[in-house]
Parts: structure tokens; C-alpha cells; sequence
């Protein structure tokens, strides 16, 4: 499965116990490693206020404090919600905070997910943010490209020429792609430069490692969503069942959903993670995934999975 940092040959003793880099690239920044997504601190279903708001704003200022650098969110989160947290728990924002941001997707009055697709949307949308966020300039903005259907016939790179637009105006630093195929990065890559692919990857969901390759070969930050599970489908629950990352959890006196987080701090140095929660526990536990030392043994044995 992992061809970017090959495990011991057959035979020999393992070693290689390492912690994985803390920091790492987003655009012309270096972040932690570790940062935070936003998402979860909506309401069920990403829609509505949190039943405690207050709870979902000591979250963000607890994240600042244990080293959180970057926050990924998006407008459309309740909608309005998890921004106008955000900006009520940390403006004015720490210096280094990064902000990064998704436009390409609305809500409808029950919550459903629509396309928001064309460039003047995404304009649209990434002033929404700026507005809610009450700052001048977002770190990064990916373009959530849906299905075909959805898209409407609206060619990629009229999305991402006005997202360029609006970083030569200095309202976004840098572009990104989310839900991207490795053929939609590397046709991206032809017309803008990327800071960020944000794809869906865990270490029981592996299609996307084409995407992970070409982001590792191009110098893109590559940020899996969902990296211990989707909050739809059970989220870590499923990781707690498998034997092997129950083992190495064990070995490590760790969470199966630490280790899951550990194994892909080790993937490459290029992944950066934005795991969301609304529990201050979960907070800190995610974040000291980033200190577990994962040898060639655990990493061989869950490769293997």
C-alpha cells in the first residue's frame, strides 16, 4: 500500500521507532502538523447551532492553546454557524492562525447539500466567508468540485480562474481542491498552482493514494477529511474492531483513533491533518497523536491491513 517510506525487508529485526515531523508546508506557510477542522461543532447533520456554543468555543480556544495553527471550516458549515464560533471565540485571531476555507457548495432550509458552483458563487462565497470571519484575507480556499451532474457544464477552469481572480485582489492567499480525482489535480495543476488537495483517505479508506502520490511529487499539502472516519458512517467505532490497529493501540497505551491519526502523520511528510470534534478529551487526544512513535513493525502491520 505505501510506497513512500518502505517498511524493514522480511526477515530482519525491525526498528525505526519515529515520532513524524511536526510541522509542515501549507502554501507558503509552515503549520503544526496537526491542525483542526471546524465541522463538527455545528448542529446534527452540520446544520443548526450546537446545543452549547460555549462548549463549542472553549474547543477552538483549547485547540489554539495546544499548538492548533490552522482551522479548516467553510461557510456553509450550519451554514454560518461553525464561522460566526470561530470568529466569536478567537477575534481578534492569533498571529499565525491560518484560516482555510471551501466554497462550491449551499444548504437549503433542510439542511441539504447544493451545488454552488458557478464563479460568480464561489465569489460569493468566499466573501461570505471573509464577512462571517471579519477578516481581509483567507490562508487558503479549496474548490469542492462535485459530480458532473452538479458541476452543470461548467468548466474547472473558469472555477479556478475566478478563485485566481480573488487571490490577485488579495482576498485568498491560496487555492486548493476538495472531492479531486488524481486526473482533475494534475489538469488543476495546468492552470493554477495548488497549495492543497483535501480528499478523503484513513487508514481503512486507502483509494486516494494515486492523489496522495502526485501531491507528495508536486510539493502540495495533502489533507485527508474524515481521517478517523466519517461522523455519518460510525466514525472511529469501526477502528476499534480491527484487531491489527487494537494491537498497536495497545502496544502504545493509545486510542485506536490516536494510532489511525499516528499512521497517517507517517504516510508522508506532505499530509496534514484537520481532525474535528467537539469534545475537549477528543481535542487533546487527537493532538497528541502527533507525539506517538510508530516503529517499521506497526507501521508494516497496518499497512497490511
Amino acid at each position: 500500500m505505501r510506497e513512500l517510506a518502505p517498511t524493514a525487508p522480511p526477515g530482519r529485526p525491525v526498528t525505526g521507532a519515529r515520532i513524524a515531523p511536526r510541522t509542515g508546508r501549507l502554501g507558503p506557510h509552515t503549520v503544526n502538523r496537526v491542525g483542526f477542522g471546524a465541522m463538527q461543532l455545528a448542529g446534527p447533520g452540520v446544520f443548526g447551532a450546537p446545543a452549547d456554543p460555549a462548549a463549542a468555543k472553549a474547543v477552538l480556544r483549547r485547540a489554539v492553546e495546544l499548538g492548533v495553527d490552522h482551522i479548516d471550516t467553510a461557510q456553509y458549515y450550519g451554514p454560518d454557524v461553525v464561522n460566526e464560533l470561530i470568529r466569536d471565540a478567537l477575534y481578534p485571531y492569533p498571529a499565525g492562525l491560518r484560516l482555510v476555507s471551501k466554497v462550491g457548495a449551499a444548504r437549503d432550509g433542510r439542511g441539504g447539500i447544493l451545488p454552488a458552483q458557478r464563479p460568480d458563487e464561489l465569489r460569493a462565497g468566499v466573501e461570505a466567508n471573509l464577512k462571517t470571519l471579519r477578516t481581509e484575507s483567507l490562508t487558503l480556499v479549496n474548490l469542492r468540485l462535485m459530480a458532473p451532474a452538479a458541476r452543470r457544464g461548467i468548466p474547472m477552469g473558469d472555477q479556478l480562474g475566478e478563485l485566481a481572480a480573488l487571490r490577485d485582489e488579495g482576498k485568498i492567499e491560496s487555492i486548493g481542491l476538495s472531492n479531486a480525482t488524481v486526473d482533475e489535480v494534475a489538469a488543476a495543476l495546468e492552470i493554477v498552482d495548488l497549495a492543497e488537495v483535501q480528499n478523503a483517505y484513513n487508514i481503512m479508506l486507502r483509494d486516494d493514494e494515486d492523489v496522495l502520490r502526485l501531491c507528495a511529487e508536486r510539493d502540495i499539502a495533502y489533507v485527508p477529511f474524515f481521517p478517523i472516519g466519517s461522523p455519518f458512517t460510525g466514525g472511529p467505532r469501526p477502528l476499534a474492531r480491527d484487531p491489527t490497529i487494537s494491537g498497536v493501540a495497545a502496544k502504545h497505551a493509545a486510542t485506536p483513533a490516536q494510532i489511525a491519526l499516528a499512521w497517517l502523520l507517517h504516510q508522508d511528510e506532505h499530509v496534514l491533518l484537520i481532525p474535528g470534534t467537539s469534545s475537549l478529551g477528543h481535542l487533546e487526544e487527537n493532538m497528541a497523536a502527533a507525539r506517538i512513535a510508530l516503529d517499521d513493525e506497526d507501521l508494516a502491520a497496518l499497512d497490511l491491513m
